[in-house]
């Protein structure tokens, strides 16, 4: 059983990396922060008597869980908002859902000019990462950004090792077809 520090410390320490993964989910700063807040009271209402060792993969499921509801509801309110838009006359209401999270280092020595290529290199790698497929994005942040092992990542994912194993092919070869085409890397 995890105690309540244990818990605490756990939730510290992934509480920006779960941000992130949300973020670059849903796309919207207080949404992600809402889902992962959601997730880290679902873990401790819930799975607060389970063995530390199991609360990563718990926590990290939970969140998974919420994200996907989250797009199966943005399903639902997309067919209807695009029915009823249909039978407005002049109804523009425009928004961009795309927001970019910056990566912000405490890299106090950098240059002002390293630091603005670091930051354009991040936003174009993560609008690339966006433009990925949704399992494909999961499994890619999952095994590269939270590093986790390709078991951990199948079971938080409910597929099999090779499923997963197909998803971060499929993601990185997109990546690295979306960066080239920014003029990062050579063409082959």
């Amino acid at each position: 059983m995890a105690s309540s520090v244990e818990l605490e410390n756990f939730l510290k320490e992934v509480s920006s990396r779960a941000f992130r993964q949300a973020l670059f989910s849903v796309k919207n700063e207080e949404t992600a922060l809402d889902m992962v807040q959601e997730s880290m009271m679902k873990l401790a209402e819930r799975y607060a008597d389970k063995p530390i060792e199991e609360i990563p993969m718990l926590f990290t499921r939970i969140l998974q869980n919420n994200i996907l509801d989250f797009h199966r509801r943005q399903k639902v309110r997309n067919t209807w908002t695009s029915l009823f838009s249909s039978f407005q006359k002049n109804g523009e209401e425009e928004y961009d859902i795309l927001e970019t999270l910056l990566a912000k280092d405490d890299s106090m020595h950098e240059s002002a000019e390293t630091e603005v290529d670091r930051d354009q290199t991040m936003s174009l790698i993560e609008k690339a990462i966006e433009t990925l497929p949704d399992r494909q994005r999961e499994a890619f942040l999952l095994r590269y950004w939270e590093e986790m092992d390709l078991a951990e990542t199948a079971k938080i994912m409910g597929c099999s090792e090779g499923s997963v194993k197909t998803h971060c092919s499929r993601a990185t070869k997109a990546l690295a077809a979306a960066l080239r085409q920014q003029g990062f890397g050579r063409d082959e």
